[in-house]
């Protein structure tokens, strides 16, 4: 078949839209599609389009939906799609009346949509290769915040967290990420100043996050609005358990019954569960062990396969 895979963010972003993006488009082709990915469509002739974000990428399915309504439109939904547009915004509720499939990128997701919207849903987790693991820092128990300083991210929860750890804690968290607008790279500045504990790295290359995480300890996830962190999935590949709000994205990707969630914007909490990860032995396998667990579904093997059945139920003529 041939796809048009429309994603809001291009290359030069290197968020998490774009690396699913790029995955996708090489498990399907891989399965024997072509596939053109473009930030918005172009209007040339395609079988299938798969459209990343309903709000952001809104204009090409309405594009491609009226060009060719009866051929398959397939619709993901994001962390702020699934957790806030599809229900204030208009754009992002047509979207998913006019898609044939929804995609949601963990098991929580379809807890958003109404039957109607729900019976079309299928989940497709994010997934990550094996990373391997590399020497840990002498006398450090590095724990890492991975992503953008935005809103939804709640970015500094683990910087306050550090407040509350005892003198003798040797945690040291690192968040590896951008800032998205001034105030933001302010606001980590004056943090990194007076929080020892806490460094901002900035915005750096994958690469450098996925070895960084190769030797890390433990990952922080504090968002307030999450659909499916490909962070998580990249931790678990590296065997570094997860400390996460409790929230529905976070739940939908580490189960019900995962040891290491914390109120969202809880702080001292948070400060109480790294203090835990770091001293107590036993509770450290826990999290390690629900942690390899979940990897099991965040295989890219797992990943390939779920799409290409999405994609299979149209080109079967079973849609």
């Amino acid at each position: 078949m041939r796809i048009a895979l429309i994603t809001p963010y291009g290359r030069e972003h290197r968020n998490g839209n774009w690396h699913t993006a790029a995955r996708w488009a090489r498990f399907l082709r891989e399965a024997g599609h072509t596939v053109r990915t473009q930030v918005e469509w172009d209007g040339r002739g395609a079988d299938l389009m798969l459209a990343l974000h309903a709000r952001r990428s809104f204009a090409s399915i309405r594009a491609f939906a009226e060009r060719f309504p009866t051929r398959p439109l397939l619709v993901t939904l994001t962390g702020t799609d699934l957790y806030r547009d599809i229900h204030e915004d208009s754009d992002a509720q047509q979207a998913l009346e006019l898609a044939h499939r929804i995609i949601v990128l963990q098991e929580r997701g379809p807890d958003e949509l109404g039957p109607q919207l729900a019976a079309k849903t299928r989940v497709v987790y994010q997934s990550s290769p094996d990373i391997a693991r590399t020497p840990e820092r002498p006398n450090a128990f590095e724990v890492l915040v991975i992503g953008h300083l935005r809103v939804e991210k709640d970015p500094f929860r683990a910087a306050l967290a550090t407040a509350y750890l005892p003198e003798n804690s040797e945690t040291q968290v690192t968040h590896l990420g951008g800032a998205l607008s001034e105030d933001m790279a302010e606001t980590a500045e004056m943090a990194q100043r007076k929080l020892p504990r806490w460094t901002w790295a900035g915005d750096v290359p994958h690469k450098t996050v996925l070895k960084r995480l190769s030797r890390a300890h433990l990952l922080v996830i504090s968002s307030v609005m999450e659909g499916g962190a490909n962070v998580i999935c990249e931790a678990l590949a590296a065997e570094v358990p997860v400390l996460a709000s409790h929230m529905p994205g976070n739940i939908g990707m580490l189960g019900e019954d995962y040891p290491g969630y914390f109120p969202v914007g809880d702080e001292r909490r948070l400060a109480e569960l790294m203090w835990k990860a770091e001293n107590d032995a036993g509770y450290y396998a826990g999290l390690l062990s629900h942690a390899r667990v979940r990897r099991g579904l965040m295989r890219p093997e797992q990943e390939a396969s779920r799409l290409r059945q999405v994609v299979a139920e149209f080109e079967q003529g079973t849609g």
